[in-house]
């Protein structure tokens, strides 16, 4: 009998079947490492890893070629999860090229992300060229400030502690740049989003999910045969949904809530971060609001009409499905049963 294993970055409990249709003779190793994703037809695809892991790893990289030039570096992941990646260190100067995985949309696969440190008499962080400014709230931070998610500094502050460790300093300064990151910003939706100048230090597991049609299937599947789901569209959903209704089965479907199929006895729950449940209910959903974002809408005005009229038509193509709107600190926006 195959030995059953969950995921380390999602938690999902992978059914024996998958792991027997596998051929690879090191697919539980590679399971377990979180850099991969098995899929029900025993199909292995790579996870990539974000912005916040790349960063993290060349700040790292930049403090320990202070004594010496690196090849490598190991960094902890949100997920708890370590991961070695390589990177080009000498004399304080890093450069780490962002993993894309088996993304088949990443636009940000093959970015490279630069640190520079030198020791100073306190530890600092200081973001430059290419990272984003964020000018609408709702965001990851408060406006002004750059756009680097609170998880991934947290991530990156950890990797540079570990780097001071190893080399026995005090304290350094670490610039953090991304030579092409305002050019990479015009092919993302951070103007859309409010964050002007550059691209998003993010990342709330570390990993980037993989994603292609035979995925999305499986996602589609899981939903099938539990008689309580929670579908969510993001890391943080997923998070918080695990807490507010732990009786449910939580299925991460990211913006593909078409491939919403609900069984007539089941007991669904639509879980998530106002954007994308909104947009996909109602494409035109900030036309004649003012705003420039869903997200700075359901913070300053909650009860905008066009947020209460994006809602009912949820409630039109999902008529069983209650509709849990989220704040980013897991407190419930709206619930619509």
């Amino acid at each position: 009998m195959p030995e059953t294993v969950t995921d380390p970055v999602t938690l999902f409990p992978i059914p024996a079947s998958w792991i027997e249709h596998c051929q690879d003779a090191q697919a539980l190793q590679k399971i377990r490492s979180g850099r991969f994703v098995l899929l029900s037809n025993g199909e292995l695809i790579r996870r990539g890893l974000t912005t916040g892991t790349t960063a993290a790893a060349a700040c790292k990289g930049a403090i320990l070629s202070l004594k010496k030039p690196i090849d490598s570096v190991s960094v902890a992941t949100p997920a708890k999860i370590d991961v070695s990646m390589p990177v080009v260190g000498r004399n304080g100067y890093c450069i780490a090229v962002k993993d894309g995985g088996d993304h088949q949309f990443d636009v940000t696969a093959g970015l490279e992300i630069v640190a520079e440190a030198e020791i100073g008499l306190k530890t600092e962080l200081v973001p430059g060229k290419g990272i984003g400014r964020i000018m609408a709230s709702g965001l990851c931070d408060e406006i002004g400030k750059p756009a680097i998610s609170q998880s991934a500094r947290r991530q990156i502050m950890a990797a540079i502690e570990e780097g001071l460790k190893e080399t026995g300093l005090e304290a350094a300064r670490i610039e953090l740049s991304i030579p092409r990151g305002r050019e990479l910003a015009e092919k993302t939706l951070n103007l859309r989003l409010g964050i002007v100048g550059g691209i998003s230090i993010l990342g709330s597991t570390g990993f980037v999910e993989p994603w292609n049609d035979h995925l999305i299937e499986d996602r589609a599947e899981e939903l099938r045969g539990a008689g309580k789901v929670v579908v969510t569209t993001g890391r943080i959903g997923l998070k918080f949904s695990r807490v507010l209704f732990p009786d449910h089965k939580a299925v991460l479907m990211g913006s593909q809530l078409d491939r919403l199929a609900f069984d007539e006895d089941q007991e669904s729950i639509l879980c998530g971060l106002p954007a994308l449940i909104l947009k996909w209910a109602w494409p035109e959903v900030l036309e004649g609001t003012g705003y420039g974002t869903v997200a700075e809408m359901a913070e300053k005005e909650p009860g905008n009409k066009n947020i209460i009229l994006a809602l009912e038509k949820a409630k039109m193509r999902l008529p069983s499905t209650r509709i849990v709107l989220l704040r980013k600190d897991g407190s419930i926006l709206r619930d619509v049963p």
